[in-house]
């Protein structure tokens, strides 16, 4: 079940982050859709968790669950930006994000991950 909140979460991530970098900034709409993205990033890091086994090196993890790590914290980084007025943080870290899922996707391809299954046979 995890792979599937996962797998429909990250799809409406690569969506809502590519429509992110290519709208206008600071729009209501750019709020509404930022918010949605950002929750959306939180689901896909953290179903990640419930996600195991492919390279076990420890207990069933694997080294991308760092980058689930590192995408909680881009997430607060981001909004903390937001918040405050910092948009060189907001921007830096969002778009980070947003790289880092591109990156995980490509991953994601890899022979033996459902995603190849699904795409490869």
């Amino acid at each position: 079940m995890a792979d599937y909140i996962h797998l429909a979460a990250a799809c409406w991530v690569l969506v809502a982050g590519g429509l992110q970098i290519a709208l206008k900034k600071g729009t209501s709409m750019h709020r509404r859709l930022g918010w949605s993205w950002m929750l959306s990033m939180l689901v896909v890091a953290l179903s990640s968790f419930w996600i195991t086994g492919f390279m076990d090196l420890l207990w069933g993890y694997s080294p991308i669950h760092l980058l689930s790590l590192w995408v909680i914290f881009c997430v607060l980084m981001s909004v903390q930006g937001a918040r405050n007025q910092n948009l060189r943080r907001h921007i830096l870290f969002a778009v980070g994000a947003y790289l880092g899922t591109v990156g995980a996707t490509l991953g994601a391809l890899a022979p033996g991950r459902m995603l190849h299954g699904i795409f490869f046979g």
